[in-house]
């Protein structure tokens, strides 16, 4: 099984802040990852040093073998990669199409390059807000949105960061049918989640991150066996 993401002993810092301390993953192609841990844990700062959004990096970050360590964030982007943050950043002055329409194809992308139409096919509500300016949908939407716009690059590694966070039922269990889909086409997916009962069907591993350093790390099968564990660990 050949592997998308592959990080080695990474440290990052914002300033002089030390916020990563030698972080593990692997991430195997047309898998979901799911990255677990309190809140100021590490874990949207493994996101942001992946993009190359943190200060100093330290390690090693390879996207498709390729080591991405002392490249911008842009050459990065251009290996497959694409990034939705918590905030979302879609343009809310622009309507749904224009949104859908502004990312260029990444050139070094492998993912499957969806058309306007498939995406309205994946997120109807979408479809029925094409002329709605971004500050006149709702919050669900803006996130369809900020997803669906990735999808119109060819990345084919997803990083995701609290998608499911604050939305209304319906949207999650849209937002959920859209990770099992891009699974099955072979897409990447990294998330980092607090929704944990949204994360735990998706993953095929876990990761669970303390203080900037990997302190548990399982495949999907061995959950239940784990429970205790992360209950302890997060809090829940």
């Amino acid at each position: 099984m050949s592997i998308a993401l592959e990080i080695t002993d990474l440290h990052a810092w914002y300033g002089e802040s030390h916020i990563l301390h030698g972080i593990n993953l692997s991430v195997p192609k047309g898998q979901v990852m799911t990255l677990l841990g309190r809140n100021g844990a590490g874990r949207t700062t493994t996101l942001r040093a992946i993009m190359g959004l943190t200060g100093d990096r330290k390690g090693s970050i390879k996207v498709h073998g390729q080591e991405t360590i002392g490249l911008p964030t842009h050459r990065i982007a251009h290996l497959g990669l694409g990034y939705c943050p918590e905030e979302r950043g879609i343009f809310a002055s622009l309507t749904t199409e224009e949104n859908l329409r502004l990312p260029p194809r990444l050139p070094g992308g492998q993912g499957k390059l969806m058309s306007e139409a498939e995406i309205y096919a994946m997120f109807p509500n979408l479809a029925e807000r094409r002329q709605s300016q971004g500050t006149r949908l709702s919050g669900g939407e803006q996130q369809m949105l900020a997803v669906a716009r990735i999808l119109r690059t060819g990345a084919d590694i997803l990083l995701l960061d609290e998608i499911s966070e604050g939305l209304a039922p319906v949207i999650v269990q849209a937002l959920a049918r859209m990770i099992k889909t891009l699974k099955s086409q072979g897409f990447t997916i990294v998330m980092v989640e607090q929704n944990f009962r949204f994360a735990a069907p998706l993953a095929d591993h876990f990761v669970v991150i303390e203080h900037g350093n990997v302190v548990e790390s399982f495949p999907a099968a061995e959950l239940e066996a784990k429970r205790a564990v992360l209950d302890e660990l997060l809090s829940v």
